[in-house]
Parts: C-alpha cells; structure tokens; sequence
C-alpha cells in the first residue's frame, strides 16, 4: 500500500533544509508515470468474441516478464482473434521505478477497452496491445506523435541560439542510442535528452525510428521540452533534467572527472550525515507512525490494518501455489480468483485484482468496509485483504460449487437443477439482498446482482459475491445520482438512463435473474421468432401459459402453481416503474408465505426506446455506442447482457468508472 508522505516523521527545521538541500541529488525513486499520450484504435473485437480475457492474460504475462527483465512481450492466440502486448521500462530506471511505472501503466491502458490496440507512454515506460503481431514495427505515420511543451526554452542561450543546442543534442543522442544498444541519454550546455527504441525493433529499424523522431521533435521548438512517441522508439528533451543519474553520459574532462569525485565525496558524506539524524529520529517516527496510521492508510481504518484481517502478500502467494493457473476458479470484472490453502489447512477463494490499489483505492475499500463486517448466510464472507505487494487480494471464504451462471449455460447439462434446488435458490438470494437493504446498520446496494455473481455452496444454497460495485445508501437519501455501472440486461431502466440509484434497481436485476433461473436460460439468449427472456415470458403471462416459459429440461417435474407464483414475483421485481416494483422483504414474503396474495405484474418489464434516446444524450456514451450494445424486436429496445460504463460529460452527477465484465 503506498502511503503519503506523511508517514515519515516531522523532523525540525534544520533537516528540513537539509533534506530540501540534497533533494534532487539524493531522490531515491522516481518511477516517471506521468502520463506522455495515451493512445485508442477504433476497431472493437467481432461479435461474440471476448476480447477483455485475452487483454488480461496478457497483462499477467507482462508483469511477470517485467518484474524479470524490466521489458517483455507475449502474445495470446485465440480461435477468432489474438492479442499481443509488449512493455518496457526506460533503461535508466531502477527495478523498481520500473516495477511502479509499469503498474500505473496497466492501471491506465483499460482505459482504451474495448478497443482491441491501445499504447501508451509514460515518461519512464511503455505499453502497448494489438490483434496483429507489430513488435518489429519502427514507424507509423498514423500513430507516431509528439507532445511539446509551448513555454520557450532559453537553456544555454536564447532563440536560435537555444535550437541549435537541442539539434545538436538530438543529433548526438540518436547516433549514439543507434550504437549503443538501442539507448543513450546525454546532457550538454543545459539541455538533456534520453533516446530508446523498444527491444523488438532491430537496428536499422531502430535507427529508422529515432530519425522519423529527430524530424518531428523538432517541430516542438523553440519549445523547452518535447517528446517523440513513435511506434518503435521514444525520444525527449528537456531543459530539466530528468533521467536518472546512473545511466547519464556526457562530455566531460579529467578536470571535470576530479570535480565530480570531489563533489560525491561531498554528497556522500552529506548522505551519511542524513542518515544518522533519521535514525535519531526513527524512534519517534515510529510511535508517530502509529498515532497518524489511520489517515495515512486513507480508507483503511487503523483496527483492520491491525487486525486479523490484514494477510501478508507472501501467505496468500504461497497459498495460491504463486497464482498457479490450475488453481484459477474464474474471472471477475476486476481480477481473476484463485483457489488457496492456508497454513491452517483452510481452503480459501483468493482474488488478484487487476488494477493497482493506489489508482483503484475506492474500489477496493469500498468492498473492505461494506461487507468485512457483516454476516448472512447467503452473503460470501470476506475473510480478509492484503495490500502489502505489488497487487491487491482479497480473500473470501471458499465456494466450492462455483457460480450459478455455469449451470444456466452449460450445454451438455452435465448438472441440471431441480425444481426444489432452484427454488431454494431464489429465495436464498432474495433472502441475501433483503439483508443488505435492511438487515445490517448499512444500507446497501449491490448494483451489480446477476448469475455470475451468484455462487452455490456444496449443498447448492446462494451466496452473493462481488462487492466491488456496492453503495452505502444513507437512511434520509431517496436516491443516489452515480456512476453508471454494472451489466446491460440486468440494470434497471431509471438507473440506465438517469444514473438514479435506489434498492429497486437491485429488485430489477433480482426480477430478471428470477426469469433466467426458472426459465434454464440467460436474457440475452434469443430463440428464433421471440424477443428476449423478459418479452418472453410477458407474452406468456399475458397468455395465461406461463408455465410453458420454465426449463423444458425439468420434463415438467415441477408444482404449476409455484411455478406460477414465482414467475409473477419475478415479473412484479423486473417492472419498468420503481413504484410498481416490491421490495426484497416484500418479495422474500410473496415467496415464502403461502398465503400471500401475489399482485398482478401491471407493466411490461421492457426499457422504452423513447425514454432512453431522451435522456442518454446528457452522457458521453454516444447513442449510437449503446444502441450497438441493444437488440431491438417489433419496435422496443432489450438489453443485451454486455458490460459498460457511462461517464456524465458534466462530470460531476456520475463519477467516472471503468469496470469491465
């Protein structure tokens, strides 16, 4: 977890100065992740061809590569389509600025999903996917960019005089990273520079490149920076120097040799002397440590971190068997999960999130703090996190029967659910989500119910799992105005195109995963001359043949009249007006009371087409982006089962989110 600088002690203010004083020469990391220009293709996967599972296999390979070599490239072939990545890491980099840099990397790059290329530079590294194998690629006019800094460098003279110096450096710089192994940096009359062509690229490719990058940095003056982002190669200039030390060559004498010695002799013993005051001070950083622990740890409050919640990294690494792929029990929208034995002998559910903690921290907590303290029978419990290495885990108690999804789209039927298993099933879950609404001291609202988030335990009772989209809903609030998050199929109308969250829209993805569990099948799954699950089943109502809509493979053994029953209250939750919808209590009651009268679904649980195109303007999801994501049949529009994410373009009513399934 990385911490603020407040962590360290406050120390008096003559070793503030000193510390201001030997600042630049003295700084122990700089991993560079600003962002240079991130970069997006057009062209998305073909239809039904899941492309993000591919992008995270490669991603996984990468960093083992990088936290090896500093640099590495893969690539993952699939039926219809491939991908293949290539990182690297700055050649003046530390491991472990390399390390920092290429998780911020990661962290960012989704940001072009689902397009299937995307790269992009940081100014300490590089990262780039596409379906075509490019790693000999030096140059793209299409793709190939600068980014220039309009403020007027004066570095070692003024105009012309400025210009001539940097064509000299660059000129200098390009030759000798030609001939030096693809790589040189260079400092000379103020102005520095650094040239890296990428390790795939041979020479005359690489020499191609820098060339192409001489030509178009220089475009930058008389500009005080400027960066070449090629396709095969990476060029900069700058008036600040901004590499690191250990790798700078520049033109030097004995006399300046001596100088330098004279001057590390110095620093070192400045280096020496700052050491001992830290360590005078290190007592009393240590017990200030603590008493700032719960603000330095941001969302982390100081009773987890101290708690037996907190794993170590290396147990759960260990327990995973290092994340062995043989031990991968599926993939979620945020990382992939793992099965994993304890010291103890308990076996767990590990789950490797994909983004970094430090540019997802609201993510993660959010799922910490809302379910770590609450207990229900039909709730996976979190048993715990860690946040100590270079990826987050959580850790949940072990499921051994895995989702509930498999079983609705395994074709050979190897295990068909009975009546009475998938009728326990759905009020388990509708028990579950109950508790959530009313049953703990919080509200919440798990945005994201669906039957891949529905997981069987070895007697095949329900467990909700997947907190990562889950709100606190405040006790006085009607409503939250948020981020559009979630699956297209599953999300309530109002939610969809207002971005107004309240209980009922988990009571919508309730209704519609109710219909899927009955009826053997998912939403999205369209029989010829018929419309979706949800059109399906209301024209079956509204037939009085709703027995007709469940699972052919049940042979009709099951009881019509609860069949009945369940299929009305599964209509009632997926009605397109809020008022019209019950509640979880509600609904748990309808199930379990056999005396309760079951009122008659009103409304088409249908999203109207004309609601959606006046309202889905105020978002910068274009219209037609969604309407590719829809399928419409005799003039309504149905969503498809596909993950997405919205972004006000106000920015303000819906934060942005980036959460793929």
């Amino acid at each position: 977890m990385h911490l603020s600088t407040s962590t360290f002690p406050h120390l008096p203010i003559p070793c503030f100065f000193l510390l201001l004083l030997f600042h630049a020469p003295f700084s122990l990391s700089n991993p560079r992740i600003s962002e240079a220009g991130l970069f997006c293709g057009q062209s998305r996967p073909p239809p039904n061809v899941s492309y993000i599972p591919l992008f995270v296999r490669g991603m996984e390979v990468l960093s083992q590569l990088v936290t090896a070599n500093d640099w590495g490239n893969y690539a993952v072939n699939a039926t219809n389509i491939s991908i293949y990545t290539l990182a690297q890491c700055y050649a003046d980099l530390s491991h472990n600025d390399c390390l920092q840099c290429y998780a911020a990397s990661r962290t960012r790059l989704p940001r072009c999903l689902p397009a299937v290329s995307g790269r992009i530079f940081l100014d300490g590294c590089f990262l780039r996917y596409d379906s075509y194998a490019f790693f000999n690629e030096s140059v793209d006019p299409a793709w190939d960019k600068v980014n220039c800094n309009s403020s007027v460098g004066s570095a070692g003279g003024v105009g012309l005089e400025f210009e001539k110096d940097v064509r000299e450096l660059i000129d200098n710089l390009t030759a000798r990273a030609v001939v030096n192994g693809r790589y040189a940096v260079m400092g000379n009359k103020g102005v520095f520079g650094l040239a890296e062509c990428w390790n795939t690229v041979n020479r005359e490719g690489c020499r191609a490149c820098l060339a192409k990058a001489s030509r178009d940095i220089g475009g930058c003056l008389p500009g005080k920076e400027g960066r070449a982002l090629n396709t095969g190669c990476y060029l900069r200039y700058s008036t600040q120097k901004f590499f690191s030390n250990q790798s700078q060559e520049t033109n030097s004498n004995s006399g300046a040799s001596r100088r330098g010695a004279i001057v590390a002799i110095v620093l070192s013993v400045a280096a020496f002397c700052m050491l001992c005051l830290f360590a005078a001070y290190a007592a009393y950083g240590r017990w200030k440590k603590r008493t700032q622990e719960r603000n330095n740890l941001g969302r982390i409050s100081y009773s987890y971190n101290k708690s037996n919640l907190n794993f170590k990294y290396e147990t759960l690494e260990k327990a995973t068997n290092y994340f062995d792929p043989s031990r991968k029990l599926g993939q979620g929208g945020a990382g992939s999960v793992y099965r994993g034995t304890l010291p103890n002998g308990k076996t767990v559910a590990v789950k490797r999130l994909f983004f970094s903690t430090r540019q997802w921290v609201d993510e993660f907590f959010n799922e910490v703090n809302l379910i770590s303290g609450i207990e229900h029978k039909n709730l996976v419990k979190l048993l715990g996190c860690s946040i100590e290495g270079p990826e987050s885990l959580l850790v949940y108690e072990f499921v051994p029967n895995k989702s509930l999804e498999q079983y609705l789209l395994d074709k050979n039927k190897v295990k068909i659910l009975n009546w009475k298993e998938r009728y326990n099933i759905i009020v388990g879950t509708a028990e579950g989500i109950a508790f959530l609404h009313g049953g703990s001291e919080f509200r919440i609202i798990h945005r994201d119910i669906k039957s891949s988030n529905i997981l069987l335990d070895e007697n095949l009772d329900a467990k909700i799992a997947d907190f990562g989209l889950a709100r606190n809903f405040a006790a006085d609030k009607t409503h939250l105005s948020t981020g559009i998050a979630g699956t297209l199929g599953y999300m309530a109308p109002e939610y969809l195109v207002k971005g107004q969250l309240t209980e009922k829209a988990d009571v919508y993805s309730y209704g519609v995963l109710v219909l899927e569990i009955v009826c053997g099948r998912k939403n999205n799954a369209f029989v010829e001359d018929s419309g979706s699950l949800l059109q399906t089943v209301w024209k079956l109502y509204k037939t009085d043949r709703l027995t007709e809509s469940v699972d052919p493979c049940l042979n009709g053994d099951f009881p019509a009249t609860e069949a009945v029953k369940v299929l009305k209250v599964g209509l009632l939750c997926a009605q397109a007006s809020v008022a019209q919808r019950p509640s979880m209590a509600e609904a748990v009651r309808m199930l379990t009371d056999e005396n309760y009268e079951v009122p008659e679904p009103s409304q088409p649980p249908f999203l109207n087409t004309g609601a959606l195109s006046a309202s889905s303007t105020r978002s910068s999801y274009s219209i037609n982006s969604l309407a590719s994501n829809m399928v419409t049949r005799h003039g309504t529009s149905y969503p498809s089962t596909e993950s997405f994410s919205i972004q006000s373009s106000d920015g303000q009513s819906r934060s942005e989110e980036v959460r793929l399934r």
